[in-house]
């Protein structure tokens, strides 16, 4: 066998759950239990890169905002001088959190609100903060790279205090408009600068805001998402952790018991049932649980098979190899002629015996690939007895056929229609009326019986012989059984006869029983019942 197909399977006590089977299924149920869940909290989890464009809404935000507060100052600002000017700047920067600087057309520097009173922020140094705030910056920074942003500049105040020094500047004086960008501080919260023109004399308002909110803001969502979807993700490995194991470990218990079946380690191995679990997987192991009890009867039916066979075989072999062994030394022809008949009669004893051996062990294997059609077992029936006398195989007993009401009275209707193989059941009524012939005193009757209730056909075949021990009624469907009358040839019947019909019976969901006659009188009933066919189907 082929490496790629051969099951990996070491010992009934430390077996191999896996196959090599050449499968992509290589990953066991728990992990991808495991697998499923996570992989659905992970598409979640990719909601985290959506707060990018929160962000972004909130700088667009303070844009318009520091793009107004910047022009009302700067109107504020050019309808003043001097002191007042420095006095307004002062105040709107303590009041606004702001840093405002103005220069004049020439690009000097003339007020900074930072010196006019206290600064109304103060940019934080990386250095003193705790470790956690580091944490937050490196995921600012990879989500960035993840998700393709440009890089931000850092913001470092310029040594040289001159417009120059500011492109932001340079861009609204010469296209007389407010110019808007936004750099990184050192702790990585946004500078958002504003730049605009003031009054026509050609002086120009810087302002700055440090707007650590919006940072604070973006990382506080994503903390909460993330400790979210974090809860979220360990109830969900619970979850699944305990799904695994109320699914895996009864499929492996499962798994070890076939395996043990299969290797024939033990015969008594106990496949779980499983009673407990009302869902599929205790459906499951029932099923496999009756499975491999009907397997090992099946093998105990066939080992049994087989010795029978040997012990029927052995007998006329043996007669056969004596007859011919004997016939070397004698030299009377009447004697010789003797043995070749007992040779013969062995011969054909054996070739008996094959032919019914061979039918008996193809038989199931044939009806579960055959179609069932609907078969009128009155008409069958009458056919077959026809085809009977015109043989003259009854043994000079009339056959007579009956039709009877559920009640026992005579009836000529009814549906005796069944699902099954025509041939097959031919052939139980056959060995039917064998049997009956074998054991019925010449010139008696031989009665079929035809019924139909609770929508099963019943044929019964009764005989005026002996009749069966009630000991031995089941013992008659056993392969090689044999009870046969005294008078009866050695070596006519296989013992196999009602073996055959009770397992063609059985094959068309029927029942074949042996019982009493029904109105007392000495002899045997063989009892067939039938599904009666269903017109809907």
């Amino acid at each position: 066998m082929a490496e790629s197909t051969r099951p990996a399977v070491r010992d009934d006590r430390g077996l191999r759950l896996t196959t090599r089977l050449g499968l992509p299924w290589r990953v066991s149920l728990t992990a991808r239990i495991l697998a499923v869940n996570i992989i659905a909290l992970a598409l979640i989890a990719g909601s985290l890169f959506y707060i990018d464009s929160y962000r972004r809404e909130l700088l667009a935000e303070r844009y318009r905002l520091a793009k107004s507060e910047a022009e009302i100052t700067a109107d504020a600002l050019s309808g003043e001088s001097g002191q007042r000017r420095r006095e307004l700047i002062a105040r709107i920067g303590s009041k606004q959190d702001l840093r405002l600087r103005l220069f004049d057309p020439r690009g000097r520097l003339v007020a900074d609100s930072f010196e006019l009173g206290p600064p109304s922020y103060t940019l934080v140094d990386p250095a003193t903060e705790p470790w956690y705030q580091d944490a937050a910056r490196i995921l600012d920074r990879g989500m960035d790279l993840v998700l393709g942003a440009p890089e931000i500049p850092a913001y470092r105040d310029p040594p040289d205090a001159t417009a120059k020094a500011w492109p932001e500047l340079a861009s609204a004086i010469a296209e007389r408009r407010t110019w808007i960008s936004h750099q990184a501080a050192p702790d990585r919260t946004p500078i958002i600068i504003a730049a605009t023109p003031v009054g026509s004399e050609g002086a120009a308002l810087l302002v700055t805001r440090n707007a650590r909110d919006i940072t604070e803001n973006v990382r506080m969502a994503r903390q909460t998402l993330a400790i979210v979807i974090g809860g979220a993700l360990g109830v969900s490995i619970l979850l699944s952790l305990f799904l695994a194991r109320t699914i895996v470990e009864p499929l492996r218990k499962l798994v070890r018991a076939a395996v043990r079946v299969r290797l024939g380690r033990d015969r008594s191995v106990i496949v779980p049932r499983l009673p407990d679990r009302r869902d599929e997987i205790g459906l499951l192991a029932r099923a496999i649980s009756d499975m491999s009890g009907a397997l090992r009867q099946r093998i105990d039916a066939v080992e049994s098979f087989a010795a029978d066979v040997a012990h029927e075989l052995k007998n006329p072999l043996t007669s056969l190899r004596s007859a011919l062994e004997s016939l070397d030394r004698v030299d009377e022809p009447d004697l010789r002629r003797q043995l070749i008949g007992i040779a013969k009669d062995d011969v054909r004893r054996i070739d008996f015996l094959v032919t019914e051996i061979a039918d008996a062990s193809r038989i199931d294997a044939q009806l579960s690939r055959t179609t069932f059609e609907p078969v009128d077992m009155a008409r069958l029936v009458h056919a077959l007895v026809a085809e009977r006398d015109q043989r003259g195989v009854n043994g000079g007993c009339p056959v007579v056929i009956v039709r009877e009401n559920p009640d026992g009275g005579k009836d000529d209707g009814g549906d005796l229609v069944v699902p099954g193989d025509a041939a097959r059941l031919e052939r139980v009524l056959h060995n039917l009326l064998d049997n009956a012939v074998s054991f019925s005193p010449g010139g008696s009757p031989i009665e079929i019986t035809l019924s139909r209730a609770d929508e099963r056909v019943k044929i019964a075949v009764s005989d005026h012989g002996p009749g069966i021990p009630e000991a031995a009624r089941e013992r008659i469907f056993e392969r090689f059984h044999s009870l046969r009358p005294s008078r009866e040839e050695f070596g006519k019947h296989s013992g196999l006869g009602l073996a055959i019909t009770r397992t063609i019976v059985e094959a068309h969901f029927g029942k074949l029983v042996a019982t009493d006659r029904t109105d007392r009188a000495p002899g045997a009933r063989l009892m067939v019942s039938l599904p009666a066919w269903q017109s809907d189907r």
